[in-house]
């Protein structure tokens, strides 16, 4: 691991091998943040994020299928409710064809 120097405004050249490594490059932006008490994590950040992040939840479950399922049974349940409703609404029309006949 190199050491490097900060300067009087707290600046600090990464190394060429690293910054090839990580895919810096001159005029790049990096995200920097605390990792630990002394410790600082430098890394790059892409140029389109939206990209970047494309198919990083690849492989893991369906959120999707979950929110059809959750919806499916959301459904079913106000059908339930509704019904019900329904039934009681039903009910003094049903007996006032009864007593007309």
């Amino acid at each position: 691991m190199p050491v490097v120097k900060t300067s009087a405004k707290g600046q600090v050249v990464i190394p060429v091998e690293l910054r090839e490594r990580i895919g810096l490059r001159p005029g790049g932006k990096v995200l920097v943040t605390l990792a630990g008490e002394r410790k600082v994590a430098i890394e790059p950040v892409p140029d389109d994020p939206i990209e970047a992040a494309c198919g990083m939840l690849q492989g893991g479950p369906s959120l999707t299928k979950a929110l059809l399922e959750d919806r499916k049974e959301d459904l079913e349940r106000e059908e339930k409710k509704f019904a019900r409703f329904l039934r009681h609404a039903r009910l003094p029309q049903q007996r006032k064809r009864v007593r007309k006949s």
